[in-house]
């Protein structure tokens, strides 16, 4: 059976509330950084709000994981999109 195909994609995060949800989505980032090859975070301190976006490499699998775990957490939005698989 072969390997699962790794594919280059985005997860867009909006934290709500950040003081109740920062630790935890910096926790949950720790956790996946693996997958993780660049992160830009953007807080807006006078809406309490934040974005960040990840360009991760992983699997579907791997990126649903993250996504799933992320989107648990009070006040956090999650989006993704992946490349098309090649060949």
């Amino acid at each position: 059976m072969a390997a699962p195909v790794q594919r280059i994609g985005f997860v867009g995060i909006l934290v709500a509330d950040r003081e109740k949800s920062a630790a935890a989505v910096n926790k949950t980032l720790s956790e996946h950084a693996g997958i993780i090859r660049a992160r830009l975070g953007v807080p807006w301190k006078d809406r309490d709000l934040a974005v960040v976006t990840l360009v991760v490499e992983a699997t579907t699998d791997e990126v649903g994981a993250l996504a799933g775990s992320l989107g648990r957490i009070p006040g956090v939005t999650v989006k993704t999109g992946l490349a098309p698989e090649r060949g």
